[in-house]
């Protein structure tokens, strides 16, 4: 996985890929008679094949955020293999002419197969989930304060009936994903919060990019409490502490050494 590219990055590798889809196909119809051509359309192939390649890798964090989003951890095999088919369908299908950033139009295809696989493992209908995918986002929009089934009816334009049905889905969705962490902690744990074991540079860049936070965060990151142990420690709501650990992973993600600390934390 590598960094994000920005966008004149992304769109340089767009003429390669091109180039390279044309080569493959010239080659593929046999029509080649110059030994230099043949040369020159492998070139273009290989250099097309390496353009695909780093633009998967650069945007392949964003299947690991959209499984996150879901609430579950990233060793669910079901959820990562949808996301990676997600951007496998998105590079097949991108056409840069179009006038989209590969990131956008793979973001889309990602989250659609993720979600479907959620609702497969939750034996939910295509309507109970679309109404639980805007219930959550109306959740994140007021983590301050908690909503009523009249709140959710309103602004989802269905009965309080159906709005306490939904609230009752999301909550066993919820309790679904938590069960499967559980078990994925026990088959693959994250390596223990002992500081000690960290190198000095982790600890010290990790407590530049996150302040007071710091301690919530290595915990939650590797595994050692859950979501709602830590919010408790704390004294505030998981809403609340959800935002803080979210606003930690962000200043770390864009931070200069995010690739740096990405490869430690790999081996670990």
């Amino acid at each position: 996985m590598l960094a994000p590219l920005s966008v004149d990055d992304e769109r340089a590798l767009y003429p390669i890929i091109q180039e390279g889809r044309r080569a493959s196909e010239q080659m593929a119809k046999d029509s080649v008679s110059s030994p230099t051509d043949r040369q020159r359309l492998l070139r273009a192939r290989q250099e097309g094949q390496e353009a695909e390649s780093m633009l998967l890798r650069a945007t392949f964090g964003l299947v690991r955020a959209r499984v996150l989003e879901r609430g579950y951890r990233w060793h669910n095999e079901d959820l990562e293999a949808a996301g990676v088919e997600g951007l496998v369908n998105a590079l097949r299908r991108f056409d840069p002419e179009q006038g989209n950033r590969f990131a956008t139009y793979a973001n889309y295809w990602i989250m659609k197969l993720v979600n479907q696989t959620v609702q497969q493992q939750a034996g939910l209908s295509d309507a109970e989930m679309r109404l639980i995918l805007k219930h959550q986002r109306l959740e994140r929009s007021n983590l301050d304060r908690r909503l009523t089934k009249r709140d959710v009816a309103i602004e989802l334009g269905i009965s309080q009936v159906k709005a306490h049905e939904i609230m009752q889905l999301s909550r066993e969705l919820q309790s679904r994903r938590f069960s499967s962490i559980e078990i994925e902690d026990v088959a693959d744990p994250r390596p223990s919060s002992n500081l000690n074991d960290a190198p000095a540079w982790v600890i010290d860049e990790l407590r530049r990019l996150t302040g007071d936070d710091f301690d919530a965060f290595w915990q939650y990151t590797f595994r050692t409490m859950s979501m709602e142990e830590i919010a408790k420690a704390h004294g505030i709501s998981r809403q609340g502490m959800t935002k803080r650990i979210e606003r930690c992973r962000r200043a770390v993600r864009e931070s200069p050494g995010a690739e740096r600390l990405q490869r430690w934390f790999d081996q670990q």
